[in-house]
Formats: C-alpha cells, structure tokens, sequence
C-alpha cells in the first residue's frame, strides 16, 4: 500500500467504525440489545431512540473525540508521549470548575439546563487552564520530563481532593455528583452535544493551523523558533485548545481517564504521520474508544450499568501495561 493512503485508508475506517459503533449504541437498552427500533416500534421506543439513545450515544462519541485530540495537542505541545489532560491536571482542573458551579447553582449534572451546561463548559476551561499553568509552574517549564508528570499528578490529585469537599458540601446533589467523578454518558443529551460538537470544530480547527508547529517543535524548541516559528502565540493558543477540548468533554460526561493518553498511540501504532494527520484521527479514535466503552459500560451488567470512566480506566490501564512489556522487546530488536 502507498505510504500517502495509509492515512486516508485509516481515516475511511475510523469513520465506518464510529458509524457502526452510533448505531450499536442505539440498539443497546437497560435489557441488553434490541432491534425493535428498525421496523418503526412504538411512540415509546421511538421516543426513547431520539430523546435517550441516539443523543446519548453522539455525545460520547464527540466528547471521545474531544479527549483523543486533546491528548494529542499535549503530546505535541509537551513533547511527551505519556502527556495526556488527566496527567496534566487539566481534567481534574476542569472537574472542579463543573463542581463548584453546580454547587453554588444547588442542582445536578442531569437536571442541568442548556445556558447551565454552556456555564459548566466555560467553568470547566477556566480550571483547566488554571490547572495546567499551575502543573507548568510547578514543573519549571516543559524541559524536564519526570518533573511535568510529577507536577502534573500532584495538581491533579490536590484539584481532585478540592472536588470531592465541594461535593461534600452538597449532599443533596452528592450521589449525581459522584457518577460524575466516575464519568458518565448518561447526563449526555442534545443539549451536550449541541455544545460539545461545535467547539470540537473549533478546537480541530485550531490545532491544524499549529500542527506544523507542533512538527517543527518535535525537532526542539531552538530549531523550531530559526524556523520562524511563534512559540509563545503557539504554547497559549494550544494550551487553550487543549483547555477547552477538555473542559467541554468534563463538563458534559464527567472526569474520564486514559481515553486522551491511549488514542494518540494507537494512531502512531499504525502509521507515522505528520501532526495534521494525527490530530484528526487521533480525534476519530478518541471518539471511537469513548463510544465503545459506553457501549461496554451499558451492556455488561445490564439492567445496571457501569461508569463509562471505569471501563476507560481498566481498558487503558490494561493496554499501558501491555505497551510496558513491548517496549523492551522493541528495544531489544533495535
């Protein structure tokens, strides 16, 4: 196969996959999959396919996509494979933006209008790029490696802390506010998406115009910057695409894990590419990974369901471990 189709052949099949992963979605209820929708059913069913489903499952596909090019701009921006918004602190930043509006606002995620679900988005970027300026600080820079995550950790971890006192000082919305910490696809409706979808553009759009930034930058920031490039305008514009990429997933599905750290690898598992290429698609799988956890989340324990940021968290994990015992193996090769 030509090397300049490897791109565009996985981009036709992310799109299939995620297409085919919204209707698997729809077809999965509280008793497990149902079919009863194709030939029409009842105003019922109906109703729940175009109120609950089909919502529900677009919204995690595109706060998918949002957390997978998030962790793609980090990755980028910090020259660091093992960046990712939750070991930032950007999502822990942006969980406790959600936390503290909701409580002083005395509702939940779920009950959640639309303006308040535009608040939520703008309180969860403010703490994101809080967060990661704080995680910045804390790291001295972007030069050293172990210090960033260290930094990156310890803000998220203090942030989190911080969000489960606000939570604790509202117990009347303490059990909503607890799946949220898990992540959860079911606050998810039109509103969300309506939402979610055009600053997923806007954050796209954004990070393509730097990504030949982002190519010089992976050559050193002295190289980068005899090549012309802006470091400054480039480091806070991509800060806040990552910061509002990731506000807009946390405010609308909750804090969840290791989606953003997992979809740029796959990417580059299957292909080398330039930042243009692998921002989009990491994107695409991003949104592709969320949904099929959701998927998962709903259909295991059904009628129970679990938090779609548990199944992110064990399949991540899982899939880091196994990169663990590849790595020496590739090294060894070499």
């Amino acid at each position: 196969m030509n090397r300049s189709s490897k791109p565009l052949t996985l981009l036709l099949a992310l799109t299939l996959i995620s297409s085919a992963l919204v209707l698997l979605g729809v077809a999965v209820g509280s008793t497990g999959f149902g079919l009863s929708w194709l030939d029409g059913g009842d105003a019922i069913q109906q109703q729940i396919l175009w109120q609950i489903r089909l919502p529900r499952s677009s919204g995690a596909w595109v706060a998918g996509a949002l957390l997978g090019l998030a962790g793609a701009v980090a990755q980028g921006l910090f020259r660091n494979a093992l960046a990712d918004p939750y070991l930032l602190g950007a999502s822990s930043g942006a969980g406790l933006g959600v936390a503290l509006l909701l409580v002083l606002a005395g509702t939940s995620p779920a009950a959640a209008s639309l303006w308040l679900r535009i608040g939520l988005t703008g309180a969860a970027f403010f703490g994101a790029v809080g967060a990661v300026l704080l995680t910045l600080v804390l790291a001295r820079g972007v030069e050293q490696t172990m210090r960033l995550l260290l930094a990156g950790v310890i803000v998220g971890v203090v942030l989190g802390s911080a969000t489960t006192l606000m939570i604790m000082l509202a117990p009347d919305i303490m059990r909503p506010m607890q799946a949220f910490v898990m992540g959860s696809t079911g606050f998810l409706g039109w509103n969300s998406v309506l939402i979610m979808a055009p600053l997923l553009l806007l954050c796209l759009l954004a990070a393509l115009g730097c990504s030949r930034a982002l190519d010089a930058m992976t050559l050193g920031e002295s190289t980068a910057a005899s090549l012309g490039v802006r470091l400054q305008t480039i480091r806070l514009l991509l800060i806040g695409v990552l910061a509002l990429a990731t506000g807009a997933a946390v405010a609308q599905a909750g804090l969840i894990g290791f989606v953003g750290l997992v979809a740029p690898h796959l990417v580059r598992s299957r292909l080398h590419c330039t930042h243009s290429w692998l921002l989009l698609l990491s994107a695409l799988t991003g949104g592709a990974l969320l949904l099929a956890a959701d998927i998962l989340a709903r259909w295991l324990v059904a009628p129970q369901e679990l938090p779609v940021g548990v199944v992110t968290t064990v399949l991540g994990g899982a899939y880091l471990l196994w990169l663990m015992h590849r790595k020496p193996m590739l090294e060894s090769r070499t």
